[in-house]
This record gives structure tokens, C-alpha cells and sequence, in this order.
């Protein structure tokens, strides 16, 4: 097994341990034993922090990696050290601001939820350390090293809260020690990181600007719009949401969300494998090579994330039996955003196709556009609506950026995702969603989760084997399930 896929496989498992271990922080812990209030404040905090981190990184981690290869020797050496340096040039200025300026920035982030008055400084130490985590990540991606990166990306700091949640639960400390903890966790995940980027290559610092810099200012600016856009997709709502109404509703809206989410983990990890192929294709000009993997990775990824989808539409009513009966106001935010992921598979890998191409800055528009049209609806539905508003502004938006996305692949390249398969497997799900979604046993919860989605799950891939919905799900099933099968008989 070559470098690649060997770390590509060792990145999917660590990537699937994190996300178990932040569902049971998301929906066990911080659920059980933390009060809405302050459970939406960590939220809020921490969506807030991750908005400003693309800025204060300054577009660096995607710059370090697109450069580093083109210096050698000394030239080299000046680089990373200037890689290093240029975030102080927004985060030196910024700091004066900020303290300035901090009395009026606390009343905006504070207008409707005072209790994050005291905490709002927080703010500023996770950003930093967000941001120069992932410049520590690149630094080691350069070294061709991203196995240990990941792991703390996607587990560390989610084992770490983790243990506070069970700490605060046996009352080890109270909850604005749980607060201050949270960010010397990213502060910690930072120098870690930190610590074994330059194992792997000590920095040699010194004061050099490389001859191409204003391209690489360039660029770093285009990363900032791209990084930017990016985050306040999936960020914006949350910020918003503690920024318009109280702010507990935050944590009724992580947990929706968090279940939603649940959808997009098989195409994070099929893109792994799509981004190179896809680019192969274009930069060889192999269309229809490219359409065909088009049409299979979009009905192969429905397929897939449909029955994430159903499992989690037709289970949802019991599973908020589970929580505390506030939560139950996030039903609708799961319903709508796991629609919204649900389409987002239809694509396939059109962002791949888009990405490298010579439309990315086309999609960058697109992306301030999709922003832009979510800031307004939000700004519109959440006094109405509270959560659901949100939920409707991101599901709107979404829906919105991913048929532009279908609609621009379709105008330069001449292809679309869709197959006659595709109109199958939709009323497949229709049919299956209606009929499941009203009935449920009356059973205990655990039990009648697990016994509806094993009844639901035989039907379901029963139904797409027959149909031959897709010839590598079919193909997986020959071999996994049918062959030994007929071995152990």
C-alpha cells in the first residue's frame, strides 16, 4: 500500500473515531449534564472563533502547501519563515483594534445574551489557536506526514472536552473552569501540533521575503474569500442564532445539526479519493471518462447517504424521546438540514470537477452569493421562527449554491450527475421515508431505534440490489455479502 493510500485509510479511521467521540459529547454529555444555556455559549464561542480563524491564519495553510515545492535550499527556509511571520501582519494590527475598540466589540458579540460578556475574550486565544494549528498541519503535510495531524484535528481535542464533560459531571470543576478549559485545549492542540511540525522540520528563522511574495499575497487573499466562505457556510447560523434570540437555543440547534450530519461523512470520505481522480481526468481532458465518474459517484453517494437519511428521518421522533424534551425543538432542523446534505451527495464530485478547473473563482462568487443569501434569510426567520428559522435560511441557501454548482458543470462541461437510477431511488426514498416515518414500535428506545432500522435498512438495500441502482453498491454486496455467504453454506 503506497504512501497515499495508506495515510488517505489511516485519516478515514481516525476521522470516524472523532466523529464518534463528538457524538457522544454532542448528544450524551453536554445534553445530560449541562445547562442549555451554557452548552449554547461553548457553541456560540466556538462558531464565533472559527469564523475569525480564516482571517487571522491569513490564508497560510493552503499557501504553505501550494508553494512549498517550488523552493529549494536556503530559498526554502526564507519561505516557511515567511509563512510563519504573515498572520502577525493581520494579527498585530487586529490585536490593537480589538483593544481599542473591545468595550463596543463585547456589547455586539453580548446585544441579546449577556452571559457572554465574561467570556468573550475567549474569542480571540481559540481563533489564534485555530489558526495556527493549521499552519502547523500544513507545515507537516509539506513533509508528507498527515496521519498525526489528523488524528489531532479530528479526535485530540474532542477526547480532551470529552474528559472536561466527565469531570464537570463528578463536579471537579465548575462550569467557568469547564469555559477556560475548552480553550486551553486548543491552545494545547496547537503546540502539539506545533511541536512535531518542526520536529519533522525546524524552522530557521529569518527576515526574508521571497521574490514571489506578491503572488503569494495574491493567492493567500483568494484562500481568505475561498476559506471564509467555506466556514461561514457551515458556521454562520449558529453565530447568528446567539446573536438574534437566547442563547440556549444554540445547543437545541448543535444537537440537530450534529445528527444531520451524520449524512455527510460517506462523501468526506469518497472525496478523498475523487479529488486526485478527478483532476487526473481533467487535466488529461478525459470527459467522457469524467462524466461517467460523475454519473457513478452521484448515484452511488445518494444511495448511500439515502440510507443515512431515512435511518435518521424515521428514527428521529424516537430518538428525542431520549433527550431532554427541549431538544425536541431541534425535530425540524434535522429534518431540513439532513435534506439539505442529502442533496449536497446528489452532486457527487462536482466540486471536485469545479476545484480543478478553471471555474474555482467562479465558485468563490457563488460562495458570496450563497453567504449573502444566507445572512438575509437569517436575518429574516430567526426572530419568526427561532431555530427552525435557521434551519429554513441554511436549507434555502444550500439547495440554492448546490444547483448553481450542478448548473455551471452542466454549462462548461456538458454533464450533469442525474440518471434515470436517480429518479428511481427517489421515489424509492419517498415511498420508504412516508411509510416508516409514522409508525414506530412501543418499544424502549434503544430497542425500537434498532429494530425499525434493521427492518428498514433490509428492505432498503433489497429494494436497491434489485433496482441495480448502483453497479459498485451492487458490486459490493456481490462480493461482501452474497459470496460469503454462499461460502459459509
Amino acid at each position: 500500500m503506497g504512501i497515499v493510500a495508506s495515510q488517505s485509510f489511516k485519516n478515514l479511521v481516525t476521522t470516524y473515531i472523532g466523529f464518534g467521540i463528538g457524538a457522544l459529547n454532542t448528544l450524551v454529555l453536554y445534553v445530560q449534564f449541562f445547562d442549555a444555556e451554557y452548552y449554547g455559549l461553548v457553541g456560540f464561542l466556538l462558531s464565533a472563533s472559527t469564523l475569525a480563524m480564516p482571517f487571522v491564519a491569513l490564508g497560510v495553510q493552503n499557501t504553505l502547501i501550494k508553494f512549498y515545492s517550488s523552493y529549494s535550499g536556503r530559498k526554502q527556509d526564507d519561505f516557511l519563515s515567511f509563512m510563519l511571520m504573515l498572520p502577525l501582519l493581520i494579527i498585530l494590527p487586529a490585536s490593537i483594534l480589538v483593544y481599542c475598540f473591545y468595550g463596543e466589540l463585547v456589547d455586539f458579540l453580548a446585544s441579546k445574551n449577556d452571559i457572554v460578556r465574561p467570556y468573550a475574550y475567549l474569542i480571540a486565544i481559540i481563533a489564534f489557536s485555530m489558526a495556527y494549528f493549521e499552519i502547523s498541519y500544513a507545515w507537516a503535510k509539506t513533509q508528507l506526514q498527515s496521519v498525526f495531524g489528523n488524528v489531532m484535528n479530528e479526535v485530540f481535542h474532542r477526547f480532551c472536552i470529552m474528559l472536561l464533560l466527565v469531570g464537570f459531571a463528578l463536579k471537579l470543576f465548575s462550569t467557568e473552569g469547564f469555559l477556560y478549559g475548552v480553550a486551553v485545549i486548543y491552545a494545547l492542540r496547537m503546540l502539539v501540533m506545533m511541536l512535531y511540525a518542526f520536529r519533522l522540520r525546524a524552522p530557521r528563522f529569518r527576515i526574508a521575503i521571497p521574490a514571489e511574495w506578491l503572488s503569494i499575497l495574491k493567492y493567500s487573499i483568494l484562500i481568505i474569500i475561498a476559506g471564509s466562505v467555506a466556514v461561514m457556510i457551515l458556521e454562520i447560523d449558529m453565530f447568528m442564532l446567539g446573536k438574534l434570540i437566547p442563547i440556549q437555543n444554540v445547543a437545541y440547534y448543535s444537537v440537530g445539526i450534529y445528527i444531520a450530519a451524520v449524512i455527510a461523512v460517506p462523501a468526506r470520505a469518497m472525496h478523498q479519493i475523487m479529488y486526485p481522480l478527478t483532476a487526473t481526468y481533467i487535466n488529461a481532458q478525459r470527459y467522457l471518462e469524467l462524466r461517467d465518474l460523475y454519473k457513478k459517484s452521484s448515484i452511488t453517494l445518494y444511495a448511500v447517504s439515502g440510507l443515512i437519511f431515512l435511518l435518521i428521518v424515521c428514527n428521529i421522533n424516537t430518538l428525542y424521546l431520549m433527550l431532554d424534551p427541549a431538544y425536541s425543538k431541534g425535530l425540524y432542523v434535522v429534518l431540513l438540514i439532513a435534506l439539505a446534505k442529502l442533496i449536497d451527495n446528489v452532486m457527487g464530485n462536482n466540486n471536485a470537477i469545479l476545484y480543478n478547473s478553471d471555474y474555482y473563482r467562479l465558485v468563490l462568487v457563488l460562495g458570496i452569493v450563497l453567504v449573502v443569501i444566507a445572512v438575509v434569510l437569517n436575518l429574516i426567520f430567526i426572530p419568526i421562527l427561532g431555530i427552525s428559522g435557521a434551519a429554513i435560511a441554511t436549507f434555502v441557501a444550500s439547495v440554492v449554491y448546490a444547483l448553481s454548482k450542478i448548473y455551471v458543470v452542466q454549462k462548461k462541461f456538458k454533464m450533469h450527475p442525474f440518471t434515470t437510477e436517480s429518479l428511481y431511488l427517489t421515489i424509492v426514498l419517498i415511498l420508504l421515508g412516508v411509510g416508516f416515518y409514522f409508525w414506530d414500535f412501543k418499544w424502549n428506545p434503544v430497542l425500537a431505534i434498532g429494530g425499525k432500522s434493521v427492518i428498514l435498512g433490509l428492505i432498503y438495500l433489497t429494494l436497491i440490489y434489485r433496482l441495480k441502482i448502483s453497479t459498485e453498491i451492487n458490486h459490493w454486496i456481490n462480493t461482501y455479502l452474497l459470496t460469503r455467504k454462499s461460502r459459509s453454506e
